[in-house]
């Protein structure tokens, strides 16, 4: 892959996304509904090296949900105890890795995958 020098404000939109996203942990998924708001709103318009960067966040949110949806049911056996810190840390890396990514102007590594 070849790396590319973002410019600031180029790379700007995607790093708060990635923060809006891991503000979601402790803000009940509030701030994951702004943050998918504003990927789909700015991914169309987004440099051609952002464009990966918007499809994993927006896979990012969506798979999370699924996810989000297996646990919950999941808490009536008492197995979703065990899997709720287990989802948090989930997105917590996936935003993480992206974050440093977009800042070092790569492109996720894996845009397509349910894990990292």
């Amino acid at each position: 892959m070849t790396q590319r020098h973002p410019s600031r404000e180029e790379a700007r939109t995607p790093q708060i996304v990635y923060a809006l996203f891991l503000g979601g942990i402790v803000t009940a998924n509030l701030t994951l509904l702004i943050g998918v708001i504003v990927a789909y709103v700015y991914r169309k318009d987004a440099a051609p090296w952002l464009r990966p960067h918007y499809r994993y966040l927006i896979r990012t949110f969506w798979i999370g949900a699924l996810y989000f949806c297996v646990v919950f049911a999941l808490s009536v056996f008492a197995l979703g105890a065990i899997l709720w810190p287990l989802l948090a840390v989930w997105l917590a890396v996936r935003c993480v890795t992206g974050f440093i990514k977009v800042r070092r102007g790569l492109p996720p590594a894996r845009p397509g995958s349910w894990l990292w």
